[in-house]
């Protein structure tokens, strides 16, 4: 067991940078105890990790167990937002200056690992979220190994490349993941040792969009957790353009409306519309939800 303690040098929310990576309830990959800590496992590249975070005394603190505990602990500050670069970003409309103010220790954290990012967002493509942490769950507790050190019980850490590549047909349909989403988390591990060693957010786009099956929205959920890049905006999300029309204008709008609201905050857009669904500002919903649907009764 490796420790690290460190103090940030402003506001910091360390568990909202650390919330962005949890995929649902019960991920085993991601866990927050009674006693307040985040619970979290990676694969490094000097191999599995488990990593605990607490903050007390306006200090963070790690621990972590595992091959890649040094990495992990060395890689903290990031991971919870301490690089990340306000500058350029003004808060202009009222709903982000009043976000700015509830929220001032928001920041966007990088993990620096791109498999563990990009498989959640393959198995979240179309899909209700439901849907696709049931898939998620499955796959880590079938073919992740079990998180190292004493952590929560049932916390697993994802498979390596090797093993994505290799999951029999079987295992994507009772995970309720169909062929193509399977065939496109097989594709990307192909093409793993490539992909991680990205140097920067526009190299991994253009090495993810260049693969089948991967597009716009899937590159940007990617980025935003592996480079904390704060204009990655998620164009595609099933929500995302509603939420940020209506709390901007007042009405619902699509796509091209949302980056014309967005555009006086290039360089920043993924922050200003992280920002906007902090506040809950949600359009009437009129209908029912979509229902999550189950490929394993197929």
């Amino acid at each position: 067991m490796r420790e690290r303690s460190w103090a940030p040098a402003g506001p910091l929310d360390v568990g909202l940078a650390l919330a962005a990576h949890k995929r649902g309830g019960g991920d085993p990959a991601w866990c927050r105890t009674p006693d307040g800590a985040v619970w979290r496992t990676s694969r490094t590249p000097d191999g599995p990790v488990t990593l605990r975070v607490t903050v007390a005394g306006g200090q963070v603190h790690g621990r972590a167990w595992g091959p890649g505990a040094e990495w992990a602990l060395e890689s903290l500050p990031a991971l919870v937002g301490a690089d990340d670069d306000l500058s350029g970003f003004t808060a202009r409309h009222p709903v982000l200056v009043e976000a700015m103010r509830a929220h001032a220790g928001v920041r966007i954290g990088r993990t620096g690992r791109v498999m563990e990012a990009l498989v959640p967002a393959v198995l979240e493509q179309k899909v209700v979220g439901q849907e696709a942490w049931r898939a998620w769950r499955y796959l880590l507790r079938h073919f992740g190994e079990p998180a190292p050190g004493p952590a929560p019980d049932g916390m697993r850490v994802a498979p390596e490349p090797q093993v994505w590549r290799e999951i029999p047909s079987w295992h994507w349909h009772r995970a309720g993941a169909e062929a193509v989403r399977a065939r496109t988390i097989a594709t990307a591990a192909w093409h793993a040792a490539k992909l991680e060693a990205a140097a920067t957010s526009e190299e991994l786009d253009r090495l993810l969009r260049a693969l089948p099956g991967i597009g716009v929205w899937t590159s940007a959920e990617v980025r935003q957790r592996v480079f904390g890049d704060p204009d990655a905006v998620s164009v595609g999300d099933f929500h995302l353009a509603k939420i940020v029309g209506y709390a901007l204008t007042g009405e619902k709008t699509d796509d091209p409306g949302m980056l014309r609201l967005l555009e006086p905050y290039r360089g920043h857009r993924h922050r200003a519309a992280m920002l906007i669904t902090l506040t809950g500002r949600r359009p009437p919903a009129r209908g029912p939800r979509m229902a999550a649907r189950d490929y394993r009764s197929f």
